[in-house]
């Protein structure tokens, strides 16, 4: 299955064919539109003209930060996340040769290792671990023992509940609504007065 998760073809090839472009796009992924964030890759490389861990752990940070920065910018908050972006090249030089598939790959890890592997990565909590390990099992074949257990609800098959879910343009519609549910569903019951 090819990975759609920006509206544009050579963004969503680059995500298909570049392990750090789509754990890059995971990183991106939060208070801006999905195919916002999967497309920031695809803009670094146009810009650096490389997208590979090690030139972007060890360019100049200023540098990187106004290349984040340049409209249209790779994040509402280009300086932070650009910061983020190096910080997670960094750690994937350092623990992981450079190689962001080793993260799910190297040593033939379980699902619940590579969950752990990915919670230790700059800018991946809990959730956002659980969702990247839902997303390699459900579109990227992973094949590690355990990840559904390991990624939780985003591993149930047939909901649109996160990027793991997304295929299309209709599929990332009903994440938008499952989302917009869930929103309020949470401002609901904390209006809600206590009994």
């Amino acid at each position: 299955m090819a990975i759609w998760l920006t509206e544009n073809p050579e963004a969503n090839e680059l995500l298909e064919r570049e392990p750090l472009a789509l754990l890059t796009g995971m990183l991106l992924d939060q208070q801006i539109p999905i195919e916002v964030a999967f497309a920031g890759p695809k803009k670094i490389l146009d810009r650096l003209g490389s997208l590979d861990a090690r030139t972007i752990a060890e360019y100049d940070q200023d540098k990187f930060v106004a290349l984040c920065s340049t409209p249209p910018a790779i994040h509402r908050f280009p300086g932070s996340m650009a910061k983020r972006v190096q910080a997670l090249c960094q750690a994937l030089v350092v623990d992981y040769d450079g190689s962001a598939e080793n993260v799910w790959t190297q040593g033939d890890p379980n699902g619940a290792e590579v969950l752990k592997r990915l919670k230790a990565l700059p800018g991946f909590g809990e959730a956002k671990a659980k969702i990247f390990l839902a997303l390699l099992g459900k579109q990227r074949g992973l094949a590690a023992t355990g990840w559904q257990k390991a990624s939780g609800d985003y591993a149930k098959k047939g909901v649109f509940r996160s990027v793991a879910d997304i295929t299309d343009q209709t599929s990332l519609q009903n994440v938008r609504a499952h989302k917009k549910e869930m929103k309020a569903a949470a401002k609901a019951a904390k209006a809600a007065p206590e009994v």
